[in-house]
């Protein structure tokens, strides 16, 4: 983001984490690199696995969190329409 005292918007936060999610990641490092707070993770993600963009794996008896192909789509569409409002961000 440009400006990073710019608030950040509920669809911004989603492509957030479901690019963090690629590959697999575990909770506490989705929270760490997307800077949410534990109740915020825990609502995005119960909304993300609801909605099949995340769903949940056991690795070595811990939840990882893994973008679907659905996911992707979203992550697709939303980069696409960042670019026609002009707002580039390379993180996502």
């Amino acid at each position: 983001m440009q400006d990073s005292r710019k608030r950040r918007d509920r669809l911004y936060i989603i492509a957030e984490i479901l690019n963090i999610a690629k590959g697999g990641s575990l909770k506490t490092q989705i929270m760490y690199r997307a800077n949410l707070s534990f109740a915020q993770l825990n609502e995005y993600l119960s909304f993300l696995t609801k909605m099949e963009l995340l769903e949940i794996k056991e690795d070595d008896n811990k939840n990882s969190y893994e973008i679907t192909e659905k996911g992707e789509k979203y992550l697709t569409k939303y980069k696409d329409i960042s670019s026609l409002l002009g707002n580039n961000d390379p993180d996502i």
